[in-house]
């Protein structure tokens, strides 16, 4: 045995063990001791041999501790401390009289006299010299102090503090404000300047960190402490250390979640309740969800699980297999902090080598390759994933494009959206296209753009989340983005059809400015590309598929509001004085009760009315558009996209990407109107809505700069002039410009388009492009719709 190992087996401090207790006993008799890091000897060991006292039954049944089993820490803060009297106290920081909640059968407070000393907070019942003590809270950089509010104020008439430590929590109350702020800061300030307080397994894991090239040393360690090994008893105590009485989790308080401490316990219940449950998948994703939403508890579940997957009874049953199976889902959801992932790693090595070829074996190796590509999820694994996972295979995901085609991806959870959409570029053959393509979240009414940096697990699971709030169908929608080369694209191509379908999307949604006859030209050649020729049998999509339903309700409420004929006694009304008004009196709630009718009942006319009306003018519409297909016999689907992606080119803006603008301003004049704001491939151009002459357009090449000049503007710098325009569309629009601007750079070559600036950020600085990065493709806007 090397000298190194023979010096730890003389040294070896004895077995931590949180698990050795009997009968139940209440938890507060249980008290392992944290060690502060000041305490240790230069070569990492305690000058006591013991360093966690574990309650055991004496002869008589009283739980017992041995001298040993006390730190000497805690030897000099509670024992010989509570020896003294006030008379013997150390350096006192404050004193003073405070109130203390006492809870009995009954709330009440009592006033106490209260002592802050460098290591503890005490209280007597008095200020005079060999006053007794009645209590001690020793102080340690786990403590923690809520400071005094308002409402506690309101509802008591007292400015409260509260103080947490390890077994005691004080509730502390005084008439003055100034007297709470004081203990709190001076308490938190004792706090603040303790050494970091280390759990027994923190120790033991730098044990073997130390040793992890001596086998004997790493097995002795784990034969002489059980608490680093499996047990089927409960845990009552974290393995990691946790603020006492922490608020950190309290955002999250309307899910029921206790102070981290409590959970950390109640996770190791769960885990162990996964041996006996026969379907696991709840539990598992219980898990999951409570370490997302509290992130200190992610490297404590880490240490449990190493636990429990440590030395096991019945390594290869299928119940010990589910501590492997929650790992293996942990792993591809988040990373543990640096020390608990070479711990980790660590174990995983160590039971490859120890159950080669077993199912162990293979979870192990599993789960070293997904800490390799794991990025922390947004999302809890869905059901399914869980499934897949505990089985280690991928998930099958459907990618839809424009029309009624779809492709089927295996993905993994670490599968990217930048990766779907090269495999669906590779499947559908567009890997030599000069325009770019990106994934979107997509119902019937709305999309959005996935960022392409998105793990496709965790948009699956959104998706389907929205699905069960929404109640509509939701998926994943291949498109085409940047449009940098139309002219290029072959008529055969699926790339075309693409085109084809996305500017049919821009009709609907009347952000294809043309007049009425085009756009009525444009439907007939949708229904021909659609149906073929015309036929009385076939069935026809409803009109708002073809035809921008906007228009419709434009024309008709317009016909509606003009001026009509009036009757001749509303026009004998008018030339009524305008000072004759309702009598006021007695009937004066009646006659203004029958006016609200009237008023109601007109309203409910004018709906019916505007509901007639439009009935009308769709089918009038909707008579020409198919009097139009008609004339189209003969076309093939080919020549009908052709024709139809001739009219659409008439627009000097087609290809752009439409943002609305709420507001605009300049140094030449502003609009406070909605207008259109485009985003090209060689320009960015403004439009009123519905017009196809842009007001103002601006190449590339003159633009100077622009970004994000506060939560809602983006500004855009061109030659001497400024332009500011509020928008909810902030990130979309910065990220399609610089997908612009990278494609610009990609073909003339990097260092020619210097003196661009791009602000990435909300403040007002502008970076230069140069040392800016280049934007993934997949991190782009939607139109909006």
């Amino acid at each position: 045995m090397p000298l190194q190992g023979v010096c730890w087996f003389l040294c070896c401090r004895q077995g931590f063990s949180l698990l050795g207790r009997d009968y139940g006993e209440k938890e507060e008799e249980e008290s392992f001791e944290l060690r502060n890091k000041e305490d240790l000897t230069p070569n990492g060991r305690s000058p006591a041999e013991v360093t966690v006292s574990q309650p055991t039954h004496t002869a008589n049944g009283t739980n017992g501790h041995t001298v040993s089993e006390v730190s000497d820490e805690m030897k000099s803060l509670i024992i010989e401390k509570n020896k003294m009297g006030l008379e013997e106290e150390p350096e006192l920081l404050v004193k003073g009289w405070l109130l203390r909640e006492v809870r009995g059968n009954w709330i009440k407070q009592r006033r106490y006299w209260f002592v802050l000393s460098q290591d503890s907070l005490d209280y007597y019942s008095g200020p005079e010299k060999g006053a007794r003590r009645l209590g001690t809270l020793v102080l340690t950089n786990l403590c923690s102090v809520i400071w005094p509010d308002k409402q506690t104020y309101k509802e008591t008439g007292y400015w409260s503090i509260t103080v947490y430590g390890r077994k005691h929590c004080y509730r502390l109350y005084t008439k003055h404000f100034n007297e709470a702020v004081h203990w709190a800061c001076a308490i938190q300030k004792i706090i603040d300047t303790k050494a970091p307080v280390e759990t027994p397994t923190q120790l033991l894991i730098r044990d073997i960190e130390e040793n992890k090239f001596h086998p004997e040393v790493v097995e002795h360690i784990y034969q002489h402490n059980p608490i680093l090994k499996y047990t089927q008893g409960p845990l009552y105590a974290p393995l990691l250390p946790f603020p006492y009485g922490s608020l950190e989790h309290t955002y999250h308080s309307g899910k029921g979640y206790g102070s981290v401490r409590e959970e950390a316990v109640k996770l190791f219940n769960c885990l162990q309740q996964l041996e006996s449950a026969r379907e696991p998948v709840p539990i598992i994703q219980g898990v999951l969800q409570t370490c997302l939403d509290l992130r200190p508890l992610r490297d404590e579940v880490y240490c449990q699980l190493v636990k429990q997957t440590s030395y096991t009874p019945a390594p290869y049953t299928a119940a010990h297999l589910r501590y492997w199976q929650l790992l293996t889902c942990m792993s591809c959801t988040f990373l543990p902090g640096p020390t608990v992932l070479k711990y980790l790693r660590f174990h995983l090595k160590r039971i490859q080598s120890q159950s080669p070829e077993s199912e162990m074996d293979n979870y192990a190796s599993f789960i070293s390759e997904a800490l390799e590509k794991t990025k922390c999820r947004e999302c809890v694994p869905s059901w399914e994933e869980i499934q897949m996972l505990m089985s280690r295979q991928e998930m099958l995901c459907t990618v839809h494009y424009p029309g009624p085609g779809s492709c089927q991806l295996y993905i993994s959870s670490h599968t990217t959206a930048n990766e779907v959409v090269r495999r669906m570029q590779e499947k559908l053959s567009l890997q030599e296209s000069k325009n770019t393509f990106a994934l979107y979240e997509q119902n019937a009414l709305w999309e959005q753009p996935v960022a392409g940096g998105a793990l496709i697990a965790d948009i699956l699971t959104s998706l389907s989340t929205k699905e069960s709030e929404s109640k509509s169908q939701w998926r994943l929608c291949f498109k085409l983005y940047c449009l940098l080369d139309a002219d290029s694209i072959s008529v055969d191509s699926i790339e075309y059809l693409l085109l084809f379908e996305q500017c049919h999307e821009m009709v609907v949604r009347g952000q294809l400015p043309a007049c009425e006859e085009d756009l009525q030209a444009l439907a007939a050649l949708r229904l021909q590309c659609l149906m073929g020729d015309f036929s009385t049998h076939a069935p026809c999509p409803p009109l708002d598929e073809l035809f921008p339903g906007h228009m419709l309700e434009a024309r008709v409420l317009m016909s509606l509001s003009a001026p009509q004929a009036l009757p001749p006694c509303q026009v004998a009304a008018q030339g009524c004085p305008g000072t004759q008004r309702f009598p006021s009196g007695l009937f004066a709630g009646t006659l203004w009760s029958h006016t609200a009718t009237a008023a109601h009942k007109q309203k409910v006319e004018q709906d019916m009315r505007l509901r007639s009306r439009l009935k009308e003018e769709a089918a009038a519409v909707m008579g020409s558009i198919l009097e139009r297909w008609k004339g189209l016999a003969g076309y093939s689907r080919r020549d009908g996209m052709a024709a139809y992606l001739t009219i659409a080119r008439q627009w000097s803006g087609f290809g752009c990407t439409l943002y609305e603008v709420d507001f605009y301003i300049s140094s030449t004049g502003s609009f406070s109107q909605k207008l259109w704001l485009g985003v090209a491939a060689t320009s960015v151009s403004l439009y009123r809505q519905g017009e196809a002459e842009a007001l103002e357009s601006f190449p590339y090449g003159q633009i100077c700069s622009y970004g994000v000049s506060d939560s809602n503007t983006f500004k855009i710098t061109a030659g001497d002039r400024d332009l500011l325009f509020e928008t909810t569309k902030l990130t979309e629009i910065m990220q399609l410009m610089n997908a612009y601007f990278s494609a610009i750079r990609r073909q003339r070559g990097k260092g020619e388009d210097a003196d661009i600036t791009i602000a990435e950020s909300t403040e007002v600085g502008f970076h230069h492009l140069a040392s800016t990065l280049t934007p993934t493709l997949l991190e782009l806007p939607s139109h909006p719709v």
